[in-house]
């Protein structure tokens, strides 16, 4: 659907990415740190089956054209569900529902299933970004006005476009995420050295024990990853999702990664763990992402528990590829209860909200400060316990 917005702009619709031509889109995401806002990333959740209006994710992607020439985009979808998010507004869902609001469908911006900084919209290099953005933001309100969509939510944005959006009037929520930040560490011994004493002999320990199984993990990225792997890594993943149940989260189809084979290997990092006994199918294996000095940790499995191979196969191998190879920033994911015992500090990160209900809004808006005091408390006392050495505290 193609509407005249000004003389100068036209705004579209879309319903799947590939109905903008992928160089067109890149020009636009490819200049950005962030690898999950790129044409193929986004491409493949949704031709893979993952990211679907059957999953509860129908995409309703943003653009904005000068003439012929694409000047923004936003990767949007509509939700029927809170669920593949990692920012949990439960809470204000039962709260619409006792208040007799539809919560759902909600207008959502992240990339699917992908809890790591930086969702933004896309606008080209010479633009006003703010002049684009309010043009953007009128173009979603109008959408969410005309088919009662009860809010829009971004979530993991950019820290640099985040007061863009306040400026709109966007509410942002405090997160936080635990992010390994390289310290001009040349070696992992340098790594280590942060530590106290302690947790520097446990992490030793730690890879000792993977080496005492008779294993070494092996990085693997672009080219020299085998074909057969892509496939194998959703065993891996389908086999821990499921070994957490109900909460196992597994919303990626085979297809997803067997697609990255053939149209995303450039990014991707594959740490495999072989033994003596077989050079050709690793015993686990985790996966990553990497673009210009970051990296992103997204799975892992193993089919044996084996001690320790979690640590090093998510944290360790990654940490010293990412030391050799001028990593500035690691994310390895969602959760924290392992990781800031190995030097992921809590770091900030926000979301940012517009309710179209009134009593949603004015609720938001009500507790929302406190909310975020509470949240930076919790930071601060995480950040307190790490097991660093004094020179580090």
């Amino acid at each position: 659907m193609v509407e005249q917005l000004k003389p100068r702009y036209s705004v579209a619709w879309i319903n799947k990415i590939a109905e903008v031509t992928q160089s067109i889109w890149d020009a636009l995401a490819l200049p950005l740190t962030t690898p999950f806002l790129e044409w193929n990333w986004l491409n493949n959740l949704e031709t893979s089956g993952s990211a679907t209006a059957k999953t509860g994710w129908l995409p309703n992607h943003l653009t904005l054209w000068r003439d012929r020439t694409l000047i923004a985009a936003a990767p949007l979808y509509l939700k029927g569900h809170s669920y593949g998010e990692f920012v949990f507004d439960h809470q204000w869902a039962d709260l619409a529902q006792r208040i007799g609001v539809e919560y759902y469908p909600k207008m959502l911006g992240m990339s699917p299933f992908t809890p790591a900084e930086g969702y933004r919209f896309l606008i080209a290099p010479g633009e006003d970004e703010d002049e684009i953005t309010a043009i953007m933001v009128h173009e979603i309100d109008a959408f969410c006005s005309k088919h009662r969509i009860s809010g829009c939510h971004f979530l993991y944005v950019d820290p640099q476009w985040r007061p863009v959006l306040e400026r709109c009037g966007f509410t942002a929520w405090l997160h936080h995420s635990y992010i390994w930040q390289n310290l001009s560490f040349q070696t992992f011994d340098d790594y280590l050295a942060v530590f106290n004493a302690n947790q520097r002999r446990n992490i030793k320990r730690e890879r000792k024990a993977v080496e005492k199984a008779g294993l070494r993990l092996q990085p693997l990225c672009g080219e020299e990853i085998p074909k057969s792997l892509f496939g194998l890594m959703y065993e891996f993943y389908a086999d821990t999702c499921d070994k957490f149940g109900w909460w196992g989260s597994k919303y990626l189809t085979k297809r997803f990664f067997e697609q990255l084979h053939d149209n995303y290997r450039d990014r991707v990092l594959f740490f495999a763990a072989y033994n003596e006994h077989n050079q050709h199918q690793p015993m686990g294996m985790s996966f990553c992402l990497f673009k210009g000095n970051r990296m992103y940790g997204r799975y892992w499995g193993s089919f044996q528990e084996i001690d320790c191979l979690h640590f090093n196969a998510c944290y360790y191998a990654p940490i010293e590829w990412a030391i050799a190879n001028g990593i500035q920033i690691f994310d390895p994911g969602a959760g924290g209860r392992h990781k800031k015992r190995r030097g992921f500090p809590a770091m900030p990160n926000y979301s940012l909200h517009r309710f179209y209900n009134n009593r949603l809004r004015q609720i938001l808006c009500s507790y929302i400060a406190e909310v975020n005091e509470l949240e930076q408390e919790e930071i601060e006392a995480i950040n307190a316990e790490l097991p660093f050495s004094q020179k580090y505290n």
